[in-house]
């Protein structure tokens, strides 16, 4: 059975470190901060200027000014920083931040990325998606792994305007982990979610990759 959102989002948390400065991505990966785990410390960076982000916030807590950089509104806690965005992308520029976990449209066996654009739609800019996947230590992509047509999302080269060249390290789908090999050579397959099977992956697979399950 194919990991549903949540499950992906625990998934991707398990790749927090203590200590981490981290970015999340729009979609799934803002689900990652439900999934801390127990006695660990990790700080939560925004593009739009805010260090120290807290859990979402209930009904009655909502301040339609205090949004990160996908405009969903967040809590502050007591040692959250605000500064400008300019700052906040030289952090992110300057390689402060530990991990960046994205969603991804398409990614390919070499670790190129593409996550801001389908051509032909109307959108409002890459955002910090480039600058993130450029300077930031660690690259993890979660993604469901076939498009709404069945077709692999896993690819040996992106179809899409890319967003990084060879910049991805990690890829967690719907269907299993997938690491990539630093020299661009293809992926390695490390675990399946449960009850999917070696063939249901190589179906839905057009990347190369090899299989060294954990």
């Amino acid at each position: 059975m194919a990991w549903t959102r949540e499950q992906l989002a625990e998934r991707a948390a398990k790749e927090l470190k203590d200590g981490f400065y981290v970015n999340l991505g729009i979609g799934i990966p803002t689900l990652v901060a439900n999934h801390i785990p127990d006695g660990m410390t990790v700080t939560f960076q925004s593009e739009n200027g805010m260090l120290g982000m807290g859990p979402f916030p209930y009904d009655n807590e909502v301040d339609p000014d205090l949004i990160n950089a996908g405009k969903q509104t967040v809590t502050a806690l007591p040692e959250t920083a605000f500064f400008s965005s300019s700052d906040s992308f030289a952090m992110i520029r300057g390689g402060h931040i530990d991990l960046t976990i994205l969603g991804a449209m398409e990614v390919a066996e070499n670790g190129d990325i593409a996550n801001w654009m389908i051509p032909g739609k109307l959108v409002k800019g890459m955002g910090g998606a480039m600058d993130l996947v450029a300077g930031v230590k660690r690259v993890v992509v979660v993604m469901e792994h076939a498009n709404k047509h069945g077709e692999s999302k896993v690819l040996k080269a992106c179809t899409l305007p890319l967003t990084g060249t060879r910049v991805v390290n990690l890829i967690i789908s719907t269907l299993g982990v997938f690491e990539v090999k630093p020299d661009g050579s293809g992926l390695v397959l490390i675990e399946l979610a449960p009850d999917v099977t070696l063939d249901e992956v190589a179906q839905l697979t057009q990347a190369a990759y090899e299989v060294r399950l954990k």
